[in-house]
Formats: C-alpha cells, sequence, structure tokens
C-alpha cells in the first residue's frame, strides 16, 4: 500500500472524528434542527464524509474519539467549527457550551484555558464584546 494512501485513510477518519463531535454538538439539546441539519450537510460535503458514513455518524451511539491536531491553529479551527455549528439556530445554550469546554479540553486546552476561550468565544460570535476588543480584532 502506497505511503499516500495511509495518510488519506488517515486524514479522512480525523475527518470522520471531527464530523462526529460537530454531530453530538448539534444533538447536544435533544434535536438537531433543519438550520443545524444544513450547517452538518455543509460540513459533510467540506470533510469529504460519505452517505454511509453519515447515517452512521447520525446514530444515537458516537463511536469517533476526538481526533487532536497538533498546530494551534488547526485546533483553534475546530473550535471555530464547533461555534459555527452551535450557532447554527442562533442560540447557544448552556449544554452545547459545556460539550464545547469538554471539546477545547479533549483538543488539548487544560479545563480552565478551555473555559476562557469559550466564553470570549461565545461573546465574539454572539456580539456581547466591548468595543476594546472590537477595535482589536478589527486591527488584527
Amino acid at each position: 500500500m502506497p505511503i499516500l494512501d495511509l495518510y488519506e485513510h488517515g486524514e479522512q477518519r480525523r475527518n470522520l472524528a471531527h464530523f462526529a463531535t460537530l454531530a453530538s454538538l448539534a444533538a447536544a439539546d435533544g434535536i438537531i434542527s433543519e438550520e443545524e441539519k444544513a450547517v452538518l450537510d455543509k460540513f459533510a460535503f467540506r470533510l469529504n464524509i460519505t452517505d454511509a458514513e453519515y447515517k452512521e455518524v447520525m446514530k444515537k451511539e458516537n463511536k469517533y474519539p476526538i481526533e487532536t491536531p497538533h498546530s494551534s491553529e488547526r485546533r483553534l479551527k475546530r473550535l471555530f467549527d464547533f461555534f459555527g455549528m452551535a450557532l447554527a439556530d442562533q442560540n447557544i445554550d448552556e449544554a452545547q457550551k459545556d460539550l464545547i469546554v469538554k471539546y477545547a479540553v479533549g483538543l488539548g486546552y487544560s479545563p480552565e484555558k478551555a473555559h476562557t476561550l469559550v466564553d470570549k468565544s461565545v461573546a465574539i460570535f454572539t456580539g456581547k464584546i466591548d468595543f476594546e476588543d472590537y477595535l482589536f480584532l478589527m486591527d488584527k
């Protein structure tokens, strides 16, 4: 088997695990809304998730572990995706927020850092940031 095949298989496994995490986040409140389903469909397309994999992931029991990227930028990208999923219905509830903190710890952040990142992200994504933070984000 060529080494490229192994890499592609590993990358697909990571994509599938990430998609499963997103699906769990969408279902954290007990239902998957139409908006959340639309976002999941977009992620499935972007992550090359097959129909069979999609159906398997949507079952109640999620058997896919969190895959931790090595680079901090990729870990933040995963968190960004989590917030995109959580806010698909323009609402983030405590169950989703707690689940994102759990996933952030799974991505390698300390519990304190995970809570800080999630709190800041919620403020940014929901527009509840003060002017100094807005100015910093605009200058960056």
